[in-house]
């Protein structure tokens, strides 16, 4: 990010009552964590929950966060922040791969 747009994100921390320092990358650093688990995983989180979301932070909320501090930002840094968080996103958003792709496929 540029350092306008680093200077911006750090003002909207010290100025917003429910940030603290750092949470706004800790947010981006958690959702892309998330969203490149293999899918097993965030099948099972889906289905069962995560115990480590409590002491970790619950990406969904993270990437929830993000949705407001980009509402809060000017349009050119949230332009910024925009563009590195639809990296992860595209990757939330990639449909599955078939179940099993080599079954079902017949030859001859």
């Amino acid at each position: 990010m540029s350092p306008r747009a680093l200077s911006e994100i750090f003002r909207l921390e010290q100025t917003r009552n429910y940030l603290q320092s750092g949470d706004i990358s800790a947010a981006v650093r958690l959702w892309k964590d998330y969203v490149h688990r293999p899918e097993r995983e965030l099948w099972h989180d889906y289905e069962w929950g995560n115990v480590h979301w409590y002491c970790c932070g619950n990406p969904l909320d993270a990437r929830a966060l993000l949705d407001g501090v980009m509402q809060a930002l000017s349009p050119r840094t949230a332009r910024e922040l925009r563009r590195i968080v639809g990296r992860s996103d595209a990757v939330w958003n990639q449909p599955s791969p078939p179940y099993n792709s080599s079954e079902g496929q017949r030859t001859g």
